[in-house]
């Protein structure tokens, strides 16, 4: 058999095999299917947040509890920023609300977040995406209670992006969260 002959009938399979290479490079589903998720565990202690509307891993119905312990066990940050409505610079710690909505498998491009008073404000997937946004449950080392903006405050990081000292994002600073909703 001749060099040429080899080529010949080697490059459409070549060819094929790149096209196929490329496909799943590009593709939205993984070369390597992924185990599903451990499911979320159920609360142990007074449940303190739920999450409820397009969520794929509920632990109670079809919504998911979670007690102070469950938030404390996600993936969190410390903000230190003032707010629009502390007089002084605080330290804001709690889990990040991306981490929160990759638990319980949020899909959808907004969230409705519902204060313990029924306040609710609205806001979009991006924000939580785009910035390191926490559900505060401790300032200054302390664990916020109701009359300190808890017991879980949405902040945003205020003095790393001015950008973010908005009215529509100080609407969706919401305090006193017991509920967020993807609709």
């Amino acid at each position: 058999m001749s060099t040429g002959f080899i080529v010949r009938l080697l490059a459409p399979l070549l060819c094929l095999l790149i096209a196929l290479s490329h496909a799943q490079a590009h593709s939205h589903a993984p070369a390597h299917p992924q185990e599903q998720p451990m499911p979320l565990p159920g609360p142990t202690d007074r449940v303190i947040l739920t999450l409820s509307g397009d969520i794929a891993y509920p632990n109670v119905g079809d919504e998911a509890h979670f007690d102070r312990a469950m938030l404390e066990a996600l993936p969190s940050r410390v903000i230190e920023t003032h707010t629009p409505w502390h007089s002084d610079k605080g330290r804001f710690e709690g889990p990040l609300v991306r981490a929160l909505l990759d638990t319980v498998g949020a899909d959808g491009d907004s969230l409705r977040i519902r204060a313990l008073n029924d306040f609710e404000a609205q806001a979009p997937r991006s924000d939580f995406y785009d910035h390191d946004v926490i559900l505060a449950m401790s300032r200054d080392g302390e664990p916020l209670g109701i009359r300190d903006f808890g017991p879980l405050f949405v902040v945003y990081p205020f003095d790393a992006h001015p950008e973010l000292l908005t009215e529509a994002v100080r609407f969706r600073s919401v305090w006193h969260v017991e509920r967020i909703i993807v609709p």
